[in-house]
């Protein structure tokens, strides 16, 4: 079972689609090899050091923090229902009402349009803010995402320039 890496007051709260079948058997967020999460962050300035997943809750102390819109492992995000994202996008408010992290980065842009009902969705910070947390739309690391390194670093540095 794969837990969220969250507590209060946070600079950025990542917010994944979901596991990937490789990620729950490990047990830890992004642990597929050809996922980008860990090395994006870490060029993007998060991090001081590229984290392993199993490293996760040292997220914590760079005041990152990490959930899903939904819990259930999947090959592809797509699998997962309208009505899946629906119920993971109302869970993701509650957390961040309860947590207020300074930004949620939703990583993907449909995945953040099903969960919020937004329809046209752009890159970076939305015009939607919940409570005092600006919300991010980030490209998603999946190796399955044709964005090529260079420009997911750009992105996420984006937002950490924005925090810092």
């Amino acid at each position: 079972m794969i837990t969220d890496i969250i507590a209060d007051n946070l600079s950025v709260v990542f917010c994944g689609i979901n596991p990937g079948l490789s990620s729950a058997h490990h047990g830890y967020h992004f642990a597929n090899a050809n996922n980008r999460f860990w090395k994006v962050i870490w060029q993007a300035g998060f991090t001081e050091r590229l984290l392993a997943p199993e490293e996760e809750i040292h997220l914590l102390d760079t005041g990152c923090g990490i959930t899903m819109l939904v819990e259930r492992p999947t090959v592809e995000a797509s699998e997962l229902a309208s009505d899946e994202l629906r119920a993971g996008g109302a869970l993701i408010i509650s957390k961040v009402e309860r947590y207020q992290p300074r930004a949620l980065a939703v990583l993907g842009k449909q995945a953040f349009s099903s969960a919020f009902g937004v329809r046209k969705v752009t890159w970076g910070r939305q015009e939607l803010k919940i409570g005092k947390t600006e919300v991010w739309v980030l490209p998603n690391p999946s190796g399955l995402n044709r964005a090529t390194l260079e420009q997911l670093v750009e992105s996420y540095r984006e937002l950490f320039q924005s925090i810092t």
